[in-house]
């Protein structure tokens, strides 16, 4: 979600500060990242770590393409969903390759069979490890982080950048075995089959993360977030259980449980849409009645059919400006409705001055925007 320029000063740390916070998570996540890939290269072998990269890629993009499609009443800033992409795929994976590693070694020492700790272990590791990016973000980023429909996309995010990795490193492995049979087994069951596993198992902290934001309540904002890694880890450790009882239980647990699950996650996530819809449109109605905006405007704005039809409009009659202009105006529009709403919960200590400038910010953009139409449009 856009920062507003005139209030960052207020809320943002100084430039020097910031330029150093950003320079030191590039780095963070550099080197993890390197790490990681280091680790999968040296059990696979360059030659089984090069087109698995190629391999993996192959489910990122959709994957990425139906989350951002959940976020279009208000954009998140794209340096925070590589940030989010960035700590699934480099500090995620190379803590659950660490961990994971430990934990087998202490699973097979306790009840001599390290399969057991595909269940018990490495679902809380990396369900722990993906949700801590999520919660960063949170903490770090708490005037982006609006909601429920936030925690699902960043932890998405985080998902598939940790399921990117981890399909690297299976990958590597059919490669290394030199059977196609089993590289292709492989590719279906993790990019075809299941390429929202990771995600949906993630999303549920981040819904949990999501009410946390939403609620002045401590007990509640304590509560959600673990009640959604709970919800993470268990599904986590039913899915790796099918994974390994046969392509038969695989199947049936598929068919019953996850289908089933994925499909709640959507309709979870698609309420949470409408309800930023009803957020907006309830949130703008008090700048109609002192005449910063028309009502047809907010209807407009509360409807994410309506705004992607008022921009092929304005494409057809301002061309790309046009629609900069217009996406500029909208994008201000959204971040004040939940300005707004965020005060009014008392999540959000922000100023009147703060309002104040978002909405000049609001006047201008339709100025130059009305200038970009013809007369009349």
């Amino acid at each position: 979600m856009p920062v507003d320029r005139e209030s960052s000063a207020v809320a943002a740390p100084a430039p020097a500060q910031g330029r150093s916070l950003l320079v030191l998570t590039v780095l963070v996540l550099v080197v993890c990242g390197v790490l990681s890939l280091g680790a999968v290269t040296m059990e696979v072998g360059p030659s089984g770590a090069l087109p698995a990269l190629a391999l993996a890629a192959v489910p990122v993009g959709p994957v990425v393409a139906a989350v951002l499609w959940l976020d279009r009443h208000e954009a998140e800033p794209p340096h925070l969903l590589a940030f989010a992409f960035g700590w699934g795929a480099c500090v995620a994976s190379l803590g659950a390759l660490v961990l994971n590693s430990l934990g087998s070694q202490l699973v097979a020492h306790a009840v001599g069979d390290v399969r057991s700790s595909s269940v018990l272990v490495a679902p809380v590791v990396e369900e722990v490890l993906k949700g801590l990016g999520v919660l960063v973000l949170l903490v770090k980023q708490r005037r982006e982080f609006d909601g429920v429909v936030d925690g699902i996309v960043y932890a998405a995010l985080v998902g598939v950048g940790f399921a990117y990795l981890e399909n690297v490193l299976y990958l590597g492995r059919a490669l290394g075995d030199d059977e196609p049979a089993a590289l292709v087994t492989v590719f279906v069951l993790r990019c075809v089959v299941s390429p929202f596993a990771h995600p949906l198992f993630t999303m549920a902290v981040g819904v949990g993360l999501g009410v946390a934001a939403g609620r002045h309540r401590p007990v509640l904002r304590a509560l959600a977030p673990l009640a959604g890694l709970a919800l993470g880890v268990v599904l986590h450790s039913l899915w790796n259980a099918s994974a390994s009882s046969g392509v038969t239980a695989f199947v049936e647990l598929y068919l019953l449980l996850q289908v089933p699950v994925f499909v709640a996650a959507l309709g979870v996530a698609l309420a949470a849409r409408a309800r930023e819809a009803r957020l907006v449109d309830r949130s703008l109605q008090v700048y109609v009645r002192t005449g910063w905006l028309r009502p047809e405007e907010v209807r407009v704005l509360a409807s994410a059919g309506a705004r992607r039809s008022a921009r092929g409009a304005v494409r057809a009659a301002g061309g790309r400006a046009g629609v900069r202009a217009l996406r500029d105006f909208q994008e201000t529009a959204t971040e004040l409705a939940f300005r707004r709403d965020r005060m009014r919960r008392g999540t959000d200590r922000g100023s009147a001055e703060e309002e104040l400038a978002l909405l000049q910010r609001l006047a201008v953009e339709r100025a130059r925007l009305l200038a970009l139409l013809p007369p009349g449009r």
